[in-house]
């Protein structure tokens, strides 16, 4: 890919000169001569074979060959420009507290929270577990990590991650009492991390909303749900960013090969004021470094061992 690339001190001669509209305004930035930036101009343009500039009046003016190349070059420059402040700035000091979906923080954050440390162990971090849309507003919260439909309209906001839902139980509440079907489920308690509306979403693609029911046990969030599925209490949906540890090490199975999509996604959210703060950059840089190395090794939910059928409608089985 390099070898494609043309040489650098053109390319910021081309940006700078773009961006004033002056050679001589061009090579006071860089601190070189008029005819030195002129000289690296016509260098980009014996290399691309194009022309990239002309004279209109006192100013110069992008060819269209000129205006085509600008937003990529600028674009680079201006990542390359973020990426040397966030190295150089002082984000290793301070206090910052962070608060977490409680499912993702103690299932996802917490296992992985020691290379945050180890990169920043000047930053004093507090976690807070919590999905309350009110810690976005709090004076006492610096970021949020928060499941939700970006209802967020005065804040910052980047959507972190989508997500499957899918049940999981563990090894041995599957070997003592088997699930072989969806009808199945009605031997198991019923674990819910919410007021019941993600298992009747996953019921209804399973075809099993008019199936009997078990035993239902309603917790405050998916966190104690899925640690209820851990110690052997019954059946509880997993997602594909929580779950994905506990799969991988074999301490939940996945007993069905359905997952449908959560109603929400997962954000990583702050006031407007917050965002250009060091040590929330530090975090929100960290955060995102993680999910993509997580992706990276496919850290993905497993699929399960039972597979779905889903009835056909009326409609199609007569066709």
């Amino acid at each position: 890919m390099s070898g494609r690339l043309p040489p650098l001190n053109p390319l910021r001669a081309f940006e700078a000169t773009a961006r004033h509209g002056s050679l001589t305004k061009a090579a006071a930035e860089l601190s070189v001569t008029h005819g030195a930036v002129s000289h690296q101009i016509k260098a980009l343009e014996a290399t691309l074979k194009v022309k990239l500039f002309e004279r209109a009046g006192q100013r110069l003016k992008l060819t269209p060959h000129g205006a085509e190349l600008l937003p990529a070059v600028s674009g680079a420059f201006e990542g390359i420009a973020a990426a040397t402040a966030r190295l150089t700035r002082p984000t290793g000091a301070g206090a910052l507290t962070v608060s977490v979906v409680p499912a993702l923080l103690s299932l996802w954050v917490i296992p992985r929270i020691g290379s945050f440390v180890a990169q920043y162990p000047n930053i004093r971090l507090k976690l807070r577990a919590s999905n309350d849309p009110q810690d976005m507003r709090s004076p006492d919260v610096d970021l949020c990590v928060h499941y939700g439909d970006r209802d967020w309209s005065d804040c910052w906001f980047r959507k972190w991650s989508d997500l499957e839902l899918f049940p999981v139980a563990s090894p041995t509440l599957i070997n003592n009492r088997p699930l072989r079907t969806v009808r199945d489920l009605a031997d198991h308690v019923m674990l819910h991390g919410d007021d019941g509306r993600e298992w009747h979403t996953w019921l209804a693609a399973a075809d099993g909303l008019e199936l009997p029911r078990g035993p239902q046990l309603q917790m405050s969030d998916a966190r104690l749900s899925t640690e209820a599925a851990l110690h052997g209490h019954g059946v509880a949906l997993g997602d594909s960013v929580t779950a994905s540890g506990l799969l991988a090490r074999g301490q939940l199975v996945t007993p069905f090969n359905l997952a449908v999509p959560a109603v929400d996604s997962f954000y990583v959210a702050c006031r407007g004021q917050m965002r250009s703060a060091p040590v929330v950059q530090a975090f929100i840089d960290w955060i995102f470094a993680g999910r993509d190395a997580a992706a990276s090794r496919g850290e993905t939910a497993v699929a399960g061992q039972i597979g779905i059928r889903k009835r056909r409608s009326a409609r199609a089985a007569a066709g």
